[in-house]
């Protein structure tokens, strides 16, 4: 922004409200020379971990792995959740990359977290299947924001599926390319949200899953 306020820039917002940050005025009309795709984090937190009180009762305490990135919108949601339930909340806030993920989880352990919820950041998802294998040594049930963590070991994850909002981009640039006004191209939110739940975590974690939840999964990964 502070390089160009007319050339035309398309975003991805995954962590970040636009409109609070100032980068447009509006989700309808940006008004400006940026239009994208934005994800709204704290409801999505708060329905990640409405699937966690629902699918472990009794279990009352909560690690949460963040970062400045995730810090934005989703941590403060996470807080204010936790509070909503009467949970204890464990929070653990990684600093300078490349992070310590095998210390993360041994202090989430060491501090009697029961259950685990990785919130979303660009600087975790390489690492997906390293922090899926270590909830998994630490007996800890994870929830995750999106599929390609319980792709790669995660028990559960909600969230919109990513790889459409980027498909979105790539369509906003060609159409700007044709002519459009960013100004005129309202900013996208996701309509769908995928609930992907990994049976075979579940099982290595001997864990029963209520049937509610696996009738409600999107995806169950055998």
């Amino acid at each position: 922004m502070s390089a160009t306020r007319t050339l035309p820039i398309v975003i991805i917002a995954t962590s970040f409200d636009p409109v609070a940050l100032g980068v447009v005025a509006s989700i309808a009309r940006p008004g400006g020379n940026i239009t994208g795709f934005y994800v709204r984090r704290p409801e999505l937190v708060e329905k990640q971990i409405g699937l966690l009180a629902e699918t472990f009762h009794g279990r009352t305490r909560l690690g949460v792995i963040w970062d400045a990135v995730s810090g934005v919108e989703a941590f403060p949601a996470a807080e204010r959740t936790a509070l909503a339930l009467r949970w204890e909340l464990e929070s653990l806030k990684l600093e300078q990359p490349p992070y310590d993920f095998v210390a993360a989880f041994r202090s989430l352990t060491q501090r009697g977290a029961q259950m685990v919820l990785v919130l979303h950041s660009g600087l975790f998802t390489e690492d997906r299947a390293h922090i899926a294998a270590l909830a998994l040594q630490h007996g800890l049930p994870s929830m995750f924001t999106d599929k390609v963590y319980a792709d790669a070991g995660g028990l559960m994850s909600y969230g919109p599926d990513l790889a459409f909002a980027f498909r979105r981009a790539a369509d906003y640039v060609d159409r700007i390319a044709k002519g459009a006004r960013p100004a005129d191209l309202p900013i996208e939110q996701p309509t769908s949200f995928v609930l992907t739940l990994n049976l075979k975590t579940a099982r290595a974690l001997g864990l029963d899953v209520p049937p509610t939840l696996l009738a409600r999964a999107d995806e169950v990964i055998e």
